[in-house]
């Protein structure tokens, strides 16, 4: 597993597309943070990150699509696949080794925002008037909200050897999975029902790490999450042998 970790870090580092998803998340971020009206916290008058923390996930829906989207559809569609396959290792160390490496890169991607947090430290009224056990509980669930994004993305490589294709299709999950329920349970069709719908999207228990308290429940969720889908992206991976 390692070997595919280091060498997955290498891929990203040596392209372009890992800097542009960088540069792009940290140009967003930073405009709707401290830029644009109605967004900014200047308008907003609260020392806190919220509008980050906010506009983080529609992002990471479209950026964390793109990285993992050729994780496994290009090695397929090239041919390489069958040399990785030679060596000793497993399905699932290809699997967590490229599962492994697209979360470090989020992690590559999510640490200057840190300058963010020190900034609004300073300039609370007074000094470090700010809510910091709510900035890092969000901190820590959009961590996992990330990794969630990309296991989604890692399944949906390992459908298909089509790059745009899995990009879509991580695009339409990641959608479903971060919002729909919340949508349907907006609806108030089911009554008591309504909140367990809720309660299957990533975005319930992400506004509810947020809050600062980390409960038991939400790190269920997301680890459970991750490991549905990472057992789904073997699965698909191992079709190739039927």
């Amino acid at each position: 597993m390692g070997s595919i970790y280091i060498k997955e870090i290498r891929s990203f580092l040596s392209s372009l597309i890992a800097y542009v998803v960088m540069l792009v998340f940290l140009l967003a971020t930073g405009l709707f943070t401290w830029v644009l009206p109605d967004y900014n916290i200047f308008d907003y008058g609260y020392a806190n990150l919220d509008t980050l923390f906010s506009m983080a996930p529609w992002l990471f829906m479209f950026l964390i699509s793109a990285i993992t989207m050729k994780s496994l559809s290009e090695e397929k569609k090239t041919g390489t696949i069958e040399i990785i396959t030679t060596r000793p290792i497993t399905d699932m160390q290809i699997i967590l080794g490229k599962y492994f490496a697209g979360i470090t890169l989020v992690l590559f991607t999510i640490l200057p925002t840190l300058i963010y947090f020190v900034t609004i430290f300073q300039l609370g009224a007074p000094k470090g008037n700010l809510d910091t056990g709510a900035i890092m509980g969000s901190y820590l669930g959009l961590f996992f909200l990330a990794s969630c994004f990309v296991a989604i993305g890692m399944f949906s490589s390992a459908i298909s050897d089509n790059q745009i294709v899995s990009f879509i299709f991580s695009l339409f999950l990641c959608f479903l999975f971060y919002n729909l329920f919340d949508l349907i349970a907006d609806f108030k069709l089911l009554g008591s029902w309504d909140s367990v719908v809720a309660g299957l999207g990533i975005n319930a228990h992400y506004e509810s790490i947020s809050r600062g308290v980390v409960d038991s429940r939400d790190l269920i969720y997301f680890i459970g999450f991750d490991l549905i889908f990472i057992w789904a992206s073997k699965t698909m991976f191992e079709s190739r042998k039927w």
